[in-house]
C-alpha cells in the first residue's frame, strides 16, 4: 500500500514530511486527525519490504533524496526493523530521527513492555491490526509458508507463541488473529496497546520541530 504526498510539485517550507512503513499508515492517519495535525503530509512505503529488511535503507534513503529540497522537517516512521543498523546509517547522513526501538511492535507496545514479553518468552512472533488484516498475504503466503510444512518449521520452529498488539478493540480482527495462531501452530495471547506509545512518540518529534 502506498501513500504519496498531496502535492509532490510544489510543498510550503512550514509543513512536515513523515516517510513511514505501509504497516503504521492508518495509524498515522488516525493519530493526525485526532490531534489536528494539518501541517503533516504522509508519504508510505509497500509494507511488504518487512520481508526484504535489506531493501528498507535504500528505499527509505530514495524517498529522503526525492523530497528532502521541499520539506525542511522530515520524519521517519520506522524502527529498525531488521535494517541491523543500515537504516540508522542512512538518517545519520541526512541529520534525521526515526522512531525508537528494534520493531514496531516495540514502539505500540512501549520499550520497557516489549522487554518483559521478550524475557517472558523469546519465541514470541506479534502481530498488529495491520499484519492480522493481511496476514495470508505478508506472513503465511510472503514467507512461503503455503508452499510446504517444511518451510513452516524452518522459520517458525523455534516460536511458541503469538501474542496480537492490538491497536483497537475488534472482534472481527481478535478472531483473524486467534485463526492465525491456529495456522502457525503457536500459542496465542491478546494484548490491547492502542496507539499511545506511537502518538507520544510522533507527538514529541512534531513538537521538536514547531520549537
Amino acid at each position: 500500500m502506498n501513500y504519496s504526498v498531496e502535492n509532490d510539485a510544489k510543498i510550503e517550507a512550514d509543513r512536515t514530511l513523515i516517510i513511514g512503513c505501509g504497516a503504521l499508515a492508518g495509524e498515522i492517519i488516525a493519530l493526525k486527525k485526532l490531534n489536528g495535525w494539518s501541517h503533516i503530509d504522509l508519504k508510505c512505503l509497500d509494507a511488504a519490504l518487512h520481508n526484504h529488511p535489506d531493501l528498507i535503507a535504500p528505499s527509505v534513503d530514495l524517498e529522503i533524496k526525492k523530497y528532502k529540497k521541499m520539506y525542511q522537517k522530515i520524519f521517519i516512521a520506522y524502527a529498525d526493523c531488521g535494517t541491523a543498523g543500515a537504516l540508522d546509517e542512512v538518517l545519520y547522513s541526512h541529520k534525521i530521527e526515526r522512531l525508537s526501538g528494534a520493531h514496531c511492535y516495540e514502539t505500540f507496545s512501549g520499550e520497557k513492555n516489549f522487554e518483559n514479553l521478550m524475557n517472558e518468552e523469546v519465541g514470541t512472533f506479534f502481530l498488529t491490526d495491520f499484519l492480522v488484516i493481511h496476514f495470508d498475504r505478508l506472513v503465511y503466503r510472503g514467507l512461503g509458508l503455503d508452499i510446504s510444512e517444511e518451510i513452516k518449521k524452518q522459520i517458525f520452529g523455534n516460536y511458541t507463541r503469538l501474542i496480537y498488539l492490538s491497536q483497537k478493540n475488534d472482534s472481527e480482527l481478535l478472531k483473524k488473529a486467534k485463526l492465525a495462531a491456529k495456522k502457525l501452530n503457536l500459542k496465542f495471547e491478546h494484548k490491547n496497546v492502542g496507539l499511545a506509545q506511537l502518538e507520544s512518540q510522533m507527538e514529541r518529534q512534531i513538537l521538536h520541530f514547531v520549537h
